[in-house]
This record gives structure tokens, sequence and C-alpha cells, in this order.
């Protein structure tokens, strides 16, 4: 059993559906899901390049494709809004699928916005994707600037709905704001870890021992560029190498899988922060080979308990205690 705690399929079902497919997490992922034993996870809206110059329309975008798919594919999602629908869509076989929140840019100051998204189904959200926004500061925004008092509302807003508050993608400084204000467990779905990979987009040893204290948990990440500088380290052991030193600074308890698999997503997106065109792990370039990294574990001499800690059962944990 596995939970993927970061997978940008909304993005994927929107792109495909513009050109008139149907079905596509069927015909494009449902294979790959069932072969690396994916059955739980949180699919985000995420406003892609090149479409972010307008935020709020690609979000209305996304959601209207995603709606639709969600629909006409009931058969095999069950979407999630409490630990209860994630234990009732494991038991029919379905894929058991949080809709999350890639960022806030699309609801500028309107902080009501959340509640419609909180209607729609979401129980997710991070603040910002890579951008400075009217909430918070992303990797690539000012290194000074952190939560507004608008994201301040924000993160306290998510918390009373019962959405899991995600700092993947924050920078420095919004990510200790968010730690300050929250009261509840916060999780980094697709992170590793800076000790290894000296990236802004990794998380400090002190980062991963907040996260660990408000109780929450951190994904591992596959995305190439955030396993080692050296490109013929980008591999399979060199990222659960991240798994390791997270268990050790945060304990076992605290780590978990958010693997953000870039495979489906073009060039036109892709460039905007991929280096080079091949993005993928070696050995783990996609969701049919997540069995790759169980087996890893299982040489490393992982227990059982331990696997499935980090396989699913953390995230769950979070998910009981911030959905209900």
């Amino acid at each position: 059993m596995i939970f993927d705690a970061h997978a940008d399929i909304w993005t994927d079902v929107a792109l495909k559906r513009a050109k008139g497919n149907k079905n596509i997490i069927k015909q494009y992922h449902l294979e790959k899901f069932k072969k690396g034993g994916i059955n739980s996870g949180i699919f985000v809206i995420w406003v892609d390049p090149p479409y972010d110059t307008n935020p709020q329309k690609r979000t209305m975008e996304i959601i209207e494709n995603m709606s639709v798919e969600i629909i006409e594919n009931q058969d095999i999602l069950k979407i999630v809004k409490n630990f209860d629908d994630l234990q009732k869509g494991l038991d029919e076989g379905k894929l058991s699928v949080l809709i999350g929140l890639e960022g806030l840019s699309s609801i500028g100051k309107n902080i009501d916005l959340i509640n419609a998204f909180y209607m729609l189904g979401a129980r997710h959200a991070s603040l910002t994707w890579n951008e400075q926004n009217e909430l918070a500061t992303g990797v690539k925004g000012e290194p000074s600037r952190g939560l507004t008092n608008y994201g301040i509302d924000t993160v306290r807003r998510l918390e009373s709905l019962g959405m899991i508050v995600d700092v993947s993608h924050a920078n420095e400084k919004t990510f200790w704001d968010i730690c300050e204000v929250a009261s509840k467990p916060f999780i980094a779905s697709h992170s590793n870890s800076r000790a290894l990979c000296d990236v802004p987009r990794n998380l400090t040893d002190e980062q991963l021992k907040a996260i660990a204290k408000s109780g929450g948990v951190v994904g591992l990440n596959a995305f190439k560029d955030f396993v080692h500088h050296d490109i013929n380290k980008q591999d399979i052991e060199h990222l659960a190498n991240h798994v390791d030193h997270m268990v050790d600074i945060m304990g076992i308890d605290h780590v978990g899988f958010g693997f953000d698999f870039c495979d489906f997503l073009n060039m036109d997106t892709m460039s905007s922060f991929a280096s080079g065109e091949e993005v993928g792990t070696v050995n783990f370039e996609d969701a049919s080979k997540t069995q790759n990294m169980i087996k890893v574990f299982k040489d490393r001499g992982y227990s059982q308990e331990d696997i499935d800690k980090i396989s699913h059962g953390n995230f769950f944990r979070v998910i009981k205690e911030i959905l209900g």
C-alpha cells in the first residue's frame, strides 16, 4: 500500500482534456499506479507554467476538467473528505484521492475563497508554489519576505476548516512564519534533505526537526535535481539516502512519500524549473517504479513496520488527525 502525497494529476487531466481526450487517469496513469502499488494520495490543482500569468483563470480551467474527470470515473476514484472516506476507497479497490491546492495565488487576498475550495472537496493546501503572492513567499521570491497578514489568516482558516497545511515550495522565512502560526501538524508534501542536496526546495535539518515537532510528515521527492548535484548520482540509491537522513533527524514517524513524478508533463512546463530534458531519477522515473524503492528499503534493513509507516502510515495518521 502506497500513499503518494504529491501528484500533478489534475494538471495532466486539464492538458489532455483540452486536446479532446477523456478518461485520462484510466488511459495514462492507472496501470502505472497499479504496478507501483500506489492506491492513495494527494492530487493537486497546480497553476502550471506557462498558464501562471493568470492563476485564477487557470485554476478554474483545471477545476472544470477535474470535475468532469471525477464524475465520469467514479468506478475508480474515491474523493477523500475525511479519514473514513480514505479507508472506504481502499476497501472498494479504488484510488483514494485527496484534492489538494499547490499554491493559492488564484485567490489574491480573498481568503473566503478557501471555503469554496473546501466545499468543492479540497482538504490540503500550500500557500505558494515558487512565486511570491499576496499570502506568502515561495523559494523564488524575496528571501526576507515571508507570510503576509493575509497569509497568517490563511493558515488559521485552513486549520479551522480541517485542511492540511503544506510548506513545500515556501522560502525559509515563510516556513518559519508558518511554524509560528500553525497550531496543528503541518507537512512538506514533496521535499528532500538540504544536507544531502543543497537546493532551496530541500529542507534544512532544523526545518525537518520543526516539522517532526509539529507532528507532521515530509514526503520524499523523486525529482532528480533534488537528489544530488552530481548528475551521475541522481539515482534511486542516492534518493534513498535522503530517507535514511530524514529518519535519523526526524524519526521514523515523520517520513513519507511525495514523489512529484514529472514523466507526463511537457517541456513547456518543465523548462521553467528543470535542468535538461531528462527529469527522472534513474531507476525511479515514474509511478510504476515505486516498488523499486520498497526493495531498496528492505535491502537496507528497514523492518516491515517501518516500511509501512513510510509508505502510508505516517501520512494516514496526519490525515486522520486533521480531517477527522
